[in-house]
C-alpha cells in the first residue's frame, strides 16, 4: 500500500510541477507582451521630454540629463501659433470621433436586434451583405467617396469624415451585437411581454443591460477607429483649421528639421483620450458581463 500511495503522490507532484510550468511559462509570455506593447510608449514619452539636441544624438541618450516639459506647454499654450493648431486639431478629433461613436451605437443597436430577433424575406443576404464593405482595402473607395462628398458639398467638412467612418465602422458593430443579442434567452422578452411590457419596453429594461458589454464595446471600437483614421481625413480635410490630430502632427515635420520632442509630445498626447476611454469604460464593461451573466 506503501509503494502504491508513493507512486500516487509522484504522480500528484509531478502532474502540479507541469501545471506550474505552464503557468510561469504563460507569466514570461504575459510579461514580455507588456514590455513589448509598453516600450514604444515608454520612449515616446521620454523623447518627449528631451531637448531638440539631446533627441538627435546617437548612440541614443535612453534618459535625458536635463528633463524638461517645454513641449507640453508649447502645445497647451493657446498663445502660440503651435499651442492653437494642436488644440484645434485635438478638439475636432474629439468631436468627430464622439459623434460617430453615438452614430454608430443609435444605428447599430436597432440593425443588430432585428437581425437578431426578426425574420424578413431576405434577412441572411442583407445580414452577410451588410459585411460585404470589409472585403476590400479601405483605399478602393477614397476616389468614389471624394466625388460623392463633393457632389454633395461636404468637402472640407467634418460631416464627411462621420459620414465615411460610419460606412466603415457599421457592418462590425452590427456584427458584434448581434452576437450579443443572440445569447440573451428570447424568454425573458416574453415573460416582460406577460407581465404588461410593450416590446420597446422589454427591449429597452431587459435587453439593453444584458447587452451593454456589446455596446461598450461598439463604442470603444467606434471611437478608436474614428480617433486614429488617416488616409480619408487628408484627403478630405484641406483647410488648417478643419484638420484632426493625425493629419495635423505631421506639420511637425519640415522640408529641414523635425521637431522630433514636440512630435512625441503630440503623439503621447494623442494616445491619452484612448486609455482613458478604455480605463473608464472596463469598469462598467466588467460589471456588466458580470451581470449579463446571471440567469434569472
Amino acid at each position: 500500500m506503501s509503494t502504491i500511495a508513493e507512486a500516487t503522490y509522484r504522480g500528484r507532484a509531478h502532474r502540479r510541477a507541469r501545471i506550474d510550468g505552464w503557468r510561469w511559462g504563460g507569466r514570461i509570455f504575459l510579461v514580455f507582451m507588456l514590455l513589448y506593447t509598453a516600450l514604444p510608449m515608454i520612449w515616446m514619452l521620454i523623447t518627449s521630454i528631451k531637448s531638440g539636441f539631446a533627441a538627435m544624438q546617437f548612440p541614443p541618450q535612453w534618459w535625458p540629463d536635463q528633463p524638461t516639459l517645454a513641449s507640453y506647454q508649447k502645445l497647451l499654450d493657446p498663445q502660440n501659433s503651435v499651442g492653437q493648431d494642436f488644440l484645434r486639431f485635438f478638439w475636432n478629433s474629439l468631436f468627430v470621433s464622439t459623434t460617430t461613436t453615438i452614430l454608430s451605437v443609435i444605428v447599430a443597436v436597432p440593425a443588430a436586434y432585428a437581425f437578431s430577433r426578426f425574420t424578413f424575406p431576405g434577412r441572411n443576404f442583407l445580414f452577410f451583405a451588410v459585411l460585404l464593405r470589409n472585403m476590400f482595402p479601405a483605399v478602393i473607395f477614397l476616389v468614389p467617396l471624394f466625388i460623392l462628398m463633393r457632389a454633395i458639398g461636404l468637402v472640407n467638412t467634418h460631416g464627411s469624415l462621420v459620414l465615411t467612418y460610419l460606412t466603415f465602422g457599421l457592418p462590425l458593430a452590427i456584427w458584434l451585437l448581434k452576437g450579443f443579442y443572440d445569447n440573451i434567452p428570447v424568454q425573458l422578452e416574453q415573460a416582460a411581454r406577460i407581465d404588461g411590457a410593450t416590446r420597446f419596453q422589454a427591449f429597452l429594461l431587459i435587453v439593453m443591460p444584458l447587452s451593454a458589454p456589446g455596446i461598450i464595446a461598439t463604442a470603444i471600437y467606434s471611437f478608436i477607429g474614428a480617433w486614429n483614421e488617416y488616409i480619408y481625413a487628408y484627403t478630405f480635410l484641406s483647410k488648417n483649421e478643419q484638420l484632426t490630430l493625425p493629419v495635423g502632427i505631421q506639420r511637425f515635420f519640415s522640408e529641414n528639421t523635425t521637431d522630433f520632442p514636440g512630435l512625441m509630445a503630440a503623439s503621447f498626447m494623442m494616445s491619452v483620450p484612448v486609455v482613458v476611454l478604455f480605463l473608464v469604460l472596463q469598469r462598467y464593461f466588467v460589471r456588466a458581463l458580470t451581470e449579463g451573466a446571471v440567469k434569472h
